[in-house]
């Protein structure tokens, strides 16, 4: 873009809310190719044991920088478009914002709209793409820069960069160094569209898979299920919602949350507990076993297996459900 022959800043709107939004905030607000005019995000919301109020992280690093704040409970007010298109901008980049933007909205901007996704579409589309992505062992991932359509990640794609996954990497170092990825790729790519450089690509549509939104049930480990689909849920469900499981005691059942585990080529009932020492429980599976080696008691701590074994003796024999 330029105005008398001088180069000027891609005016951007920014639409985002949670954590992942804001390694691609940080770059447009570090790159001279960009003037962020307006950051918005989803409203504040009650959190805590105490219900306080409490602002998404894009709000506070806008804030911070000085740009302005837009916090609407809808974006399908028709007073919301209005406002945006008054503030002239070029393009609007969504990360992680939380609502369906309408047509009206896409639309504001010179250039249209753009969304950072954390998956290799047509891969993936939806909420959860980054544990999906672990739970069905896929080799690698990435992210890709779309230009937003009215459905759910259908835009066509300009630009997209994989990143192959460690085997016991976790969605929540998955989701940082996807982050990191998608914001880099941003910057380079949102200067390249403008100037007609990038020519959008129509996504696959029959090919399209969808990556469901995560519930708090999904967490619950299956031991009938083998321990390779058990690990990776560990790892797809780190931080959240975690995976547990019920150690069955005489006591009464205790609720433990697995944060760390890994495969033995063991075989016993599902569920059964055919070791315990300093290096972990190992619990049977529907195939070979799992060896837990960091987890949380309800109300608890994370303690590592020798830390849970000092002070709660588990017999093998005993049963997890």
């Amino acid at each position: 873009m330029a105005e008398n022959g001088v180069p000027r800043p891609l005016r951007v709107i920014f639409m985002g809310t949670a954590e992942w939004a804001c390694a691609s905030l940080r770059a447009l607000l570090a790159a001279r190719e960009f003037q962020v005019v307006a950051a918005v995000t989803q409203p504040d919301r009650p959190k805590g044991r105490e219900l306080k109020a409490q602002a998404p992280p894009v709000k506070t690093m806008a804030a911070g920088a000085g740009v302005c704040v837009l916090q609407p409970e809808s974006a399908r007010a028709p007073a919301f478009a209005a406002e945006l298109a008054s503030l002239q901008p070029d393009l609007i980049v969504v990360a992680a914002y939380g609502q369906i933007l309408p047509q009206t909205v896409l639309d504001v901007p010179k250039f249209g709209s753009v969304n950072v996704h954390a998956s290799l579409l047509t891969k993936y589309r939806g909420e959860a793409p980054i544990a999906w992505t672990i739970l069905n062992h896929e080799p690698e991932t990435g992210v890709s820069i779309m230009k937003m359509a009215a459905g759910m990640d259908t835009g066509d794609i300009l630009s997209q960069r994989a990143t192959p996954i460690d085997p016991d990497e976790t969605a929540a170092t998955l989701h940082d160094r996807l982050a990191a990825i998608g914001a880099d790729l941003l910057v380079a790519t949102l200067p390249a569209y403008a100037s007609g450089v990038i020519t959008p690509r129509p996504q696959d549509h029959a090919a399209a898979t969808y990556a469901r939104k995560i519930t708090k049930a999904d967490g619950k480990l299956d031991w009938s299920l083998p321990a390779i689909n058990l690990r990776d849920r560990v790892r797809a469900f780190t931080p959240w919602p975690g995976a547990f499981t019920n150690l069955i005691e005489a006591g009464g059942p205790k609720f433990l949350k697995i944060w760390r585990a890994h495969v033995e080529r063991r075989q016993g009932q599902p569920g059964q507990v055919l070791q315990d020492d300093r290096a972990g429980l190992v619990v049977a599976c529907g195939v070979d076993a799992l060896r837990l080696e960091q987890l949380q008691l309800e109300g608890g701590r994370k303690m590592t297996a020798a830390e849970f074994l000092a002070g709660h003796h588990v017999r093998p024999g005993a049963k997890m459900t």
